[in-house]
């Protein structure tokens, strides 16, 4: 890499609501030095006077990026929304422009701020962007006493908000709308989701949230939700089953994880439900179960999940490597598909119930190592005026990290 290359070249500068006025003077004077800018139109408007060549963040976005690189090593400025490592475009640079040819002067964020004008910690706050994101994802974080701020960017989500709170049954929650934060057009507003009355809101705006405690459902931070919170045809793993299977799979933050015979997608739904950042791919041979599960993902706030109608075997050979593999149906063939694709050092998690596809994880824990449960639950049944213990079909469980 040559001297040119190792400078400092990309200036990213988070811009608040009251402008280029709001720049600190090192912000400003890079500013004033950069021969290319880029940003919204709302930053470019922004600029008063300027010799730099400038460019609206061009559809599709890659173009834009495209340009910052054929200008490496020339001064160049991005414009970007309060702080660009937050939910921001500086992460998105990062991938094409190494850090050391970077700076970034952050402004403050619309989450700070937000945070700011309610007194809250943010450290101890839920954050939810719903920029380009679907909203089902807010569903997960309505628990007792949660405070969630919401990155909107529409005018229409504080109204959405809540009337998911009031259907959920928590309509005595606080609604807050923040919008145009920092600058001359702050608005704060607020009043309870049954109370909410939709008037003309900016679209730039954070939506927060006080969660009600009451009696009503909410998702746990442990695996294992009520199996009537799915739409199904009979074929899901159990409840019991379920969360005994997800602590075989271990998630962690950010990890991904095949579900192949995802049946009606409970698996893969609460792997992505133990961390915001958790993805999944629900493989299902059956087209009407495939859009059950998508149908459920949504519900449960999942909507991120990953639905694949098909071939097991077929399908997960086009699929970036997992972190975890779980096989709930498929048998013996679709078992050893999915073990020769597994990264080495990954858990592979495989249920069986009948007889057949249990001599096949028998075999294979002999073959690959691991380990075998039977998982036998009961449940109690009316016996005339009386109750007695009613099994359900044994689970056989194969557990493995492969070598």
């Amino acid at each position: 890499m040559n001297v040119a290359a190792r400078t400092r070249w990309l200036t990213i500068i988070g811009v608040g609501e009251d402008g280029l006025d709001g720049l600190s003077p090192a912000a400003a004077a890079l500013l004033k030095q950069a021969r290319f800018v880029i940003g919204g139109a709302r930053h470019l408007a922004m600029l008063k006077s300027t010799t730099a060549e400038a460019m609206e963040w061009p559809s599709p976005f890659e173009r834009g990026i495209e340009a910052i690189k054929a200008r490496r090593g020339a001064p160049t400025c991005v414009l970007a929304s309060g702080d660009p490592y937050l939910y921001g475009v500086g992460a998105t640079l990062a991938a094409h422009v190494p850090p050391e040819e970077t700076i970034c002067l952050p402004a403050p964020s619309s989450l700070s701020l937000a945070a700011a004008r309610l007194g809250w910690a943010l450290q101890d706050c839920d954050i939810v962007s719903l920029h380009g994101r679907p909203f089902e994802r807010v569903i997960p974080h309505l628990r007792p006493r949660a405070r969630l701020l919401i990155l909107s960017w529409n005018e229409s989500t504080p109204e959405k908000v809540a009337q998911l709170l009031v259907q959920r049954g928590l309509g005595a929650s606080r609604v807050t709308v923040l919008a145009a934060l920092g600058g001359s057009r702050e608005r704060v507003s607020a009043s309870s989701a049954r109370d909410f009355a939709p008037g003309p809101i900016d679209p730039l705006n954070v939506v927060a949230i006080e969660v009600e405690e009451s009696g009503a459902n909410y998702i746990p931070l442990t695996p294992g939700l009520p199996d009537e919170w799915y739409e199904t045809d009979g074929q899901i793993t159990k409840r019991d089953i379920r969360a005994i299977t997800l602590s075989a799979l271990a998630p962690w933050p950010g990890a991904s994880l095949w579900d192949i015979g995802a049946g009606s997608g409970s698996v893969a739904i609460e792997w992505m439900l133990s961390h915001p950042r958790n993805r999944a791919v629900a493989i299902e041979a059956r087209a009407d179960r495939a859009a059950r599960i998508a149908r459920n993902a949504a519900a449960l706030g999942a909507p991120d999940l990953v639905v694949m109608n098909g071939e097991a075997r077929e399908l997960i050979r086009g699929l970036p490597p997992p972190d975890a593999i779980f096989v709930g149906g498929g048998g013996a063939a679709v078992i050893d598909a999915a073990w020769a694709l597994a990264p080495a050092g990954r858990r592979f998690v495989a249920n069986a119930v009948t007889i057949e596809t249990q001599a096949a994880l028998v075999e294979r824990q002999a073959r690959h190592g691991g380990e075998l449960v039977q998982i036998a639950l009961a449940h109690p049944a009316p016996v005339g005026s009386y109750h007695a213990w009613r099994p359900a079909a044994p689970v056989v469980q194969w557990r493995a990290i492969k070598p």
